[in-house]
């Protein structure tokens, strides 16, 4: 069950799609407890965050609006001319570290964030579907090689992307072995149950560089596209709309 506060911000992401008249909705929903435990209780100012699933941006926005990065009227014009938020992250918005949108790039981003400042952590949010990318492998290769202990990826592992199931389209299990043989500390949670984000994330220290067994860490999030609202859940059509309707806005706010 979700609570009041995944509840509101959902709410808060149908206002966005209201306002743009379209977006990515299922990507969205199932990223909202991990960008909620990542902006309320783990990132400090020093710490780096990357949202490689660059389309799934709708819950990176509101958690900058509720940290004051972002006017709340954004929102409302999302994906519009005279708006500051696009369909993707631009660096040009406070609080967003890099673009992106292209999948594939942010782990790359995040390996040379983590090898240049060793004492910030850095923290990069994939989808599943984007990791049948060869280049997160390349980056995973290399942060395994550098031992980068301050960087973690966190997989939005859903079991969906946008023209089929994961397990149909490119299969990845077993996930965690992979990780694992490229060097890296691997757990895996219910990415929706707010306790285990915090305990998982809330913990990570950078250890030191005499430290044998250092190791970047991959905390593997198991999902539910479009989480929250039965109607949109794990269906493809949910995956992006390109017409959300105000009667789309009311129907899914009751639904919550």
């Amino acid at each position: 069950m979700l609570d009041e506060r995944s509840k509101y911000l959902r709410r808060q992401i149908i206002r966005a799609l209201k306002g743009g008249g379209r977006g990515h909705v299922g990507s969205s929903f199932s990223l909202v407890e991990i960008m909620r435990v990542l902006y309320d209780d783990v990132l400090r100012p020093e710490d780096v965050c990357i949202l490689s699933k660059g389309h799934g941006c709708l819950a990176q926005y509101v958690m900058l609006v509720e940290k004051g990065l972002v006017d709340a009227k954004e929102l409302d014009r999302f994906c519009r001319e005279d708006g500051l938020l696009g369909g993707h992250p631009e660096h040009h918005i406070p609080g967003i570290a890099v673009s992106t949108g292209s999948l594939g790039h942010g782990l790359s981003l995040g390996t040379g964030f983590a090898l240049a400042n060793r004492n910030a952590r850095v923290f990069v949010i994939c989808g599943d579907g984007e990791i049948n990318e060869g280049s997160i492998w390349e980056a995973a290769l290399c942060a395994g090689k550098h031992k980068l202990s301050n960087l973690t990826v966190i997989v939005d592992y859903n079991k969906r992307q946008s023209y089929g199931t994961v397990a149909s389209v490119q299969p990845l299990e077993p996930l965690d072995r992979k990780w694992d043989s490229f060097g890296w500390f691997v757990n895996g949670c219910d990415g929706h149950d707010v306790s285990q984000l915090r305990s998982m994330l809330g913990e990570l220290k950078v250890e030191s560089d005499m430290t044998m067994s250092r190791r970047p860490r991959a905390l593997i999030c198991h999902t539910v596209k479009g989480k929250g609202i039965p109607e949109i859940e794990n269906h493809p059509l949910w995956h992006h709309k390109d017409v959300f309707t105000p009667e789309d806005a009311v129907r899914l706010e009751a639904a919550l």
